[in-house]
């Protein structure tokens, strides 16, 4: 998911990491065993003049992730790969809760969207070899088959967000 949000005008900052569990600092191999009750995530820094909250969500319904996977993503299954938000405040709660509200009405999705929305508490940023991985490896299995499609149809779908 780092890759796509790298690639998204006026994102300033994507950093691959931990968030929603109990455990402090924790490690990818304590988090992979889904004991920490952490999520793999992404901590996104944004300039709300060129990107907005809402445009931010339209990417991650769209391109990122498929929220209706409990406990997924793509070969991905565990607890650390649910569907899930972290808002900062409760204007960003009010706007993703609308979201989700509205593609469930407009039954964007055949299966129900499962995608959590929860307060943010703590974000450990994951080990360096996680950061850019896509961009360090772009030929790694891996990143051909799940990451550079989704980057491929943030540039189709979404032109005017795309940044190079």
């Amino acid at each position: 998911m780092q890759a796509v949000f790298q690639h998204v005008r006026g994102v300033v900052s994507a950093t691959s990491g931990y968030s929603g569990g109990t455990v402090k600092n924790p490690d990818y191999e304590t988090v992979s065993s889904g004991a920490t009750g952490h999520a793999e995530s992404v901590q996104i820094v944004y300039d709300p003049s060129k990107v907005t909250y809402g445009e931010l969500l339209q990417v991650f319904f769209s391109v990122a992730h498929d929220p209706t996977e409990l406990n997924r993503q793509g070969p991905d299954e565990g607890t650390q790969y649910r569907s899930v938000i972290f808002y900062a405040n409760d204007e960003q709660k009010r706007v993703a809760e609308a979201y989700i509200a509205q593609l469930g009405q407009a039954k964007v999705f055949r299966q129900p969207i499962v995608t959590q929305v929860v307060p943010f508490e703590a974000f450990y940023e994951a080990e360096g070899y996680h950061q850019n991985y896509a961009k360090l490896h772009p030929y790694d299995r891996y990143i051909l088959f799940n990451d550079a499609p989704k980057v491929a149809n943030l540039k189709k779908d979404f032109p005017d967000l795309y940044a190079k």
